[in-house]
């Protein structure tokens, strides 16, 4: 059976994601009187950073391949 995700397709995940929390997270760092956020902006940017450090991981090893 073969896996039906390619190593591309999962890099290029990695990445999406990675770029999507990263706006997230700066979008609710800006303060605006009418919206209140109840998401943890530290832990938010924290696994956005993880997403961005393994999508550079992939990266690395497509390249060495």
């Amino acid at each position: 059976m073969q896996f039906p995700l390619s190593f591309w397709d999962i890099s290029l995940w990695l990445a999406f994601t990675a770029i999507i929390l990263l706006i997230t997270s700066e979008l609710t760092s800006t303060p605006s009187p009418q919206a209140q956020v109840v998401i943890d902006k530290k832990r938010l940017r924290i696994t956005a950073l993880i997403f961005g450090v393994a999508f550079m991981i992939t990266v690395i090893m497509h390249a060495y391949q």
